[in-house]
């Protein structure tokens, strides 16, 4: 029996979501007015945001199992400003407080300001129907 090799690792998945985050700020700083486009990607960053802080998690427990605590808690540190900004951004679209936006964009281009974009590989609309899809889980957060 030969051995299993996963090529979707949750590493890979991370540096796609990290692209994906790239490119979004990219284009979103681009735009100078709020308009549906800015919306949707505002919507894309929260999920990519909340898509990476679960990776981090499934990555963490695979050191913790290899008694790797100090690993673990290190990593979970360094990738904490994930769920923190899915969070910001996520309170943002809910109240319609557009105007915080670009203070938002500026904390978290630092974090991907190391990956280079010489040519956009999301295609234009990807982001497409993604703030109406966050704004279908407002209800389901606010119940008790």
């Amino acid at each position: 029996m030969s051995r299993v090799i996963n090529t979707d690792s949750t590493g890979k998945r991370r540096s796609q979501l990290m692209r994906t985050v790239a490119e979004t700020l990219r284009r979103l700083s681009q735009k100078s007015t709020v308009d549906d486009d800015t919306r949707d990607m505002v919507a894309l960053l929260v999920f990519c945001l909340r898509d990476i802080e679960a990776g981090i998690e499934q990555s963490a427990q695979v050191w913790e199992k290899r008694d790797y605590w100090m690993k673990a808690e290190e990593f979970r540190e360094r990738w904490r400003w994930a769920g923190l900004m899915a969070a910001e951004l996520q309170d943002l679209v809910f109240a319609d407080n557009w105007g915080d936006l670009p203070h938002a964009i500026a904390r978290l281009l630092p974090y991907v300001s190391d990956i280079k974009i010489n040519k956009f590989t999301r295609r234009e609309g990807y982001w497409k129907g993604s703030y109406d899809a966050l704004l279908r889980e407002k209800p389901l957060l606010n119940q008790p």
